[in-house]
């Protein structure tokens, strides 16, 4: 249609088949909206020399009389440029009834209003026609000569058909009509055989849909139990990890507690306990010195606590062997360790002395035959076994065998004796002690 810009004062047409511009003729400014509204369509002129015709006329020459005029009406062009004529010259304006005045017209009429009383009128055209407007001379030209194409065509396939019918070339031999009644009956029975055939497979459809509603049901019923099975799987595989890692955790801790058993299989308690051994003429337990010499004085502090030490070993030798002492009973205490008469309570043997108490030394060296009198019955009891000990023990005169030095004799008391032979009888029983300890350890 046409084209308007931003200002109202200035307005372009072009062409609305070849988009050219447009120059419209003076007389189309003098026209109103009001009147086109109200203009009933000029008749089309007649041919010179012919009349409105009558009923007895022929039709064809009707008929091209008709095209003849509808030729002489485009004649006229259209109403856009100044060659061609006006709008008063192509209609016929004889008769005053053929419009309505519906608004006083302004003497004076501005550019802007002429240009928009037109637009108005190409608009109004446009919605009564296919062909949009305004078009150019050439335009108008071409779709005329394309409307007059298509009336010829149009006219003479109406006379090929009115000649068909009034010449009856439609009829048909009896031969052909039997062709084709044949040709009917086979078509309706191809007809009926793909009804029929349609029929099933509408029923296979239908079928078919069941069976597909069905299996997505059963599809969805298994992804739901797959799902399921899933997250019962992440279960179980997380339990089945906690358990592993509980398992491993009890393997290391049973591994650790076999390596642990093989090693305190492989400990002797005694021989951790109770470290036995001597320096020259000195007997050490457990790093306590048990004795003295004029070149290496010792404590007696230390001497009581290494008789602690010995009376300790002494027990725990017997509680291992099943021995029970039968005069006197063992009560290791430290540095402040005793023998109990068995047959008179009241009787306590001291096995531990301080240089200020000479006057209990007498009992110091009871208690201390006592001890060889309970070591004398343990080295009986390991002889039962098979044990033989290297020192010799005379209970009676408080003595222990050397049978490497003549068959000598050492005391184990203080009175009337010399610190080398104490500490050297002392060091014969420390002995005798591990002989023993080593062969429990291997029981």
């Amino acid at each position: 249609m046409s084209v308007k810009s931003s200002s109202k004062s200035s307005i372009r047409f072009i062409c609305q088949c070849c988009s050219k511009p447009l120059k419209l003729s003076q007389s189309v400014g003098t026209l109103s909206l009001s009147t086109t509204q109200q203009q009933p369509a000029p008749p089309l002129p007649l041919a010179p020399g012919k009349s409105g015709g009558t009923q007895a006329e022929d039709p064809t020459s009707r008929k091209e009389t008709e095209i003849a005029n509808l030729q002489d009406g485009a004649s006229y062009g259209p109403l856009l440029d100044d060659s061609l004529m006006s709008w008063e010259s192509s209609m016929s304006w004889e008769t005053s009834n053929t419009f309505t005045l519906l608004r006083n017209v302004c003497c004076i009429r501005t550019l802007n209003s002429i240009q928009e009383t037109i637009l108005d009128i190409f608009d109004i055209l446009s919605s009564e026609k296919e062909v949009d407007h305004p078009l150019c001379e050439e335009c108008t030209n071409n779709l005329l000569k394309q409307l007059d194409t298509q009336i010829t065509i149009t006219e003479s396939e109406s006379q090929m058909y009115r000649r068909c019918l009034e010449t009856k070339e439609l009829t048909m031999c009896e031969d052909e009509m039997e062709a084709l009644q044949m040709e009917l009956k086979s078509l309706e029975l191809e007809e009926a055989r793909l009804v029929q055939e349609l029929d099933d497979v509408e029923k296979n459809w239908k079928q078919a849909a069941g069976d597909l509603e069905a299996a997505q049901a059963e599809t969805e019923k298994l992804d739901q139990q797959e799902k399921q099975f899933q997250r019962d799987y992440s279960i179980l595989k997380q339990q089945q990890l906690e358990l592993f890692d509980e398992l491993m955790s009890l393997e290391n801790q049973l591994q650790y507690a076999q390596i642990q058993l093989g090693r305190l299989m492989k400990t002797n308690i005694f021989h951790m306990t109770f470290d036995i051994w001597h320096e020259g003429p000195l007997g050490i337990i457990n790093n306590f010195k048990l004795g003295c010499l004029p070149t290496v004085p010792v404590s007696w502090s230390e001497i009581n606590a290494a008789w602690g030490q010995t009376a300790l070993l002494l027990l725990a030798l017997s509680k291992k062997m099943g021995l029970e002492f039968k005069r006197f009973q063992l009560v290791p205490c430290g540095n402040h360790s005793y023998l109990k008469s068995l047959t008179d309570d009241s009787v306590q043997l001291p096995l531990f002395h301080y240089r200020e108490q000479s006057v209990f030394l007498d009992k110091f060296d009871l208690a201390m035959v006592a001890f060889l009198d309970c070591l004398q019955q343990l080295k009986e009891k390991a002889e039962k076994g098979g044990l033989r000990l290297p020192y010799r023990i005379v209970v009676e005169r408080g003595q222990m065998e050397d049978p490497g030095d003549r068959g000598e004799y050492y005391s184990i008391k203080t009175f009337l004796n010399t610190e080398e032979q104490w500490t050297k009888t002392l060091k014969f029983m420390l002995v005798n002690l591990k002989r023993v300890l080593t062969w429990v350890s291997q029981r």
